[in-house]
């Protein structure tokens, strides 16, 4: 973001931003915000480390546990187009307050359920919900803070992001360790009950209310359509290898680019009819949102996609306990949260421009060291104690990539698209991380074969890791590009 853009776009901002002054509502109303996604992410990540107890304790099958974990996400993915532009029709802080509501209530339904059935309803419920707070968040710090405020809310928003993912595996352990009053895996959703009502006391005095310059009508076949297109996208790719890519994953993908299609031809009519499309048309012509909207699209491949293959080669092949599993992924953490909080500094050491780029170089050569690493000590004890320190320089690039990119992504967008712009890059982002999943579970179990071995195990991350080198390299070579001067259109 050029300092021209940032000026910008402070003054784009201002217009909508009441009497909040220029530094926005302040530390308190920063926090609220940021817990909705913190709990939103963190729920993704943490029930992984639970599904072992879960099927022990409720019978499940294995495709009921994948509906678990698959249910929530699809839920996500599908809603957070259609839950922007409620926060742009209805008012941000009341569909943010709404959302977390409904997440802590379906929080509390999943840690009370008493069989699978209802912890799977519980759990698309919970994604629902999630879908409609996320994106808000978003579009609350685009309007609510300017200038260096702005950047710095941006930064701790991706920092949560990342804390909330890379502290999922060490919560969830310790929770399940610690069997406080007998709840076991219980206790990784029943925690988000009390971080929700303090959040949902505080919202209405800590956040405030913003301008709200959206339509008053919803565009339900718009809501219909992007909803089948992201399905048809996700589910294959959650479900489709643990079923053996069977007729309708193949069917389901084959209908996405159709359903997608059909959804921006409506877009574009509708917008010439003088409606109000879920996705306005000159949101998508913006060439720099665009390009972010790669940039992202390439990074989040690699992202969850870390965390799924790392806790696989930590647990099944170096037969470490979820604990000892989690207390290995803080050094990624401890990485992640030293370069997000350098983000400033780091930032005017490349001349004002976010070092995403450098950081993602820094990502790319710690998963080359720590393919060597792995390569070195298959199955060796010693493995992990040379995993350690590589894991902080792993997370030292995520953080420097990942915090600074929304506001790259979202920056100078005019406020009448913050919610909708929010909730593309939020959809990117989850059908990223699904994708990466789901090509990663490839690599990592076809490597693996029918009889894993410390050996096996071993050469199936280091496959992993080469992909997520790829990975790695696309986003700076990407954000090069992305960053060229591009005349931007005025809405």
């Amino acid at each position: 973001m050029t300092p021209s853009n940032t000026a910008a776009s402070a003054a784009s901002l201002s217009s909508s931003m009441g009497s909040q002054g220029a530094s926005g509502p302040g530390r308190l109303g920063l926090w609220v915000m940021l817990s909705g996604t913190f709990l939103v992410v963190l729920d993704f990540f943490i029930v992984n480390v639970a599904l072992p107890s879960m099927q022990r304790e409720l019978h499940a099958d294995a495709a009921t546990l994948q509906l678990v974990v698959a249910g929530y996400g699809l839920a996500t993915a599908a809603g957070l187009v259609t839950g922007g532009r409620l926060g742009d029709m209805f008012g941000r802080r009341r569909m943010f307050t709404l959302g977390l509501l409904l997440f802590t209530l379906a929080s509390a339904a999943c840690g009370l359920a008493p069989d699978a059935g209802l912890l799977v309803a519980a759990r698309v419920l919970q994604g629902l919900a999630g879908a409609l707070l996320q994106p808000q968040v978003l579009a609350m710090i685009g309007l609510a803070y300017t200038g260096e405020h702005r950047a710095r809310a941006f930064a701790a928003y991706g920092l949560t992001l990342g804390l909330g993912a890379t502290l999922g595996q060490l919560v969830g352990g310790v929770l399940i360790h610690a069997d406080l009053a007998g709840l076991g895996w219980r206790s990784c959703f029943l925690i988000n009950v009390p971080i929700g009502l303090l959040a949902l006391v505080l919202a209405p005095r800590a956040v405030p209310p913003l301008a709200n310059p959206g339509s008053s009508r919803l565009d339900l076949p718009g809501v219909l359509l992007v909803a089948a297109g992201s399905v048809t996208v996700v589910l294959p790719l959650v479900e489709g290898r643990e079923q053996g890519w069977p007729l309708w994953s193949g069917l389901c993908l084959a209908a996405a680019l159709p359903l997608l299609g059909a959804f921006a031809l409506q877009q574009r009519r509708l917008a010439s009819r003088g409606g109000a499309p879920l996705v306005a048309p000159e949101l998508l012509a913006d060439r720099r949102f665009v390009a972010g909207l790669f940039t992202t699209l390439a990074f989040y491949l690699g992202n969850a996609s870390l965390y799924f293959v790392l806790a696989l080669y930590l647990q099944q092949g170096l037969a470490l306990d979820p604990l000892a599993s989690g207390t290995v992924f803080t050094s990624l953490a401890v990485g992640f949260f030293a370069t997000s909080m350098a983000g400033a500094r780091l930032a005017r050491r490349f001349g004002g421009k976010p070092p995403i780029a450098t950081g993602a170089l820094v990502l790319a050569a710690g998963h080359a060291l720590q393919l060597v690493n792995v390569a070195g000590w298959p199955g060796h004890s010693h493995v992990v104690a040379w995993m350690v320190p590589l894991l902080f320089v792993q997370g030292a690039g995520l953080g420097m990539v990942m915090a600074p990119l929304v506001s790259t992504v979202l920056a100078g967008l005019p406020p009448q698209h913050a919610g909708v712009a929010s909730g593309v890059l939020s959809m990117v982002q989850q059908a990223s991380n699904a994708l990466g999943v789901a090509l990663i579970g490839i690599l990592f179990y076809g490597r693996l074969g029918h009889a894993p071995d410390a050996a096996g195990y071993a050469g199936a991350f280091g496959l992993a890791l080469a992909y997520l080198m790829v990975s790695a390299l696309a986003v700076a070579l990407l954000h090069r590009r992305a960053s060229r001067p591009v005349p931007r259109r005025q809405a």
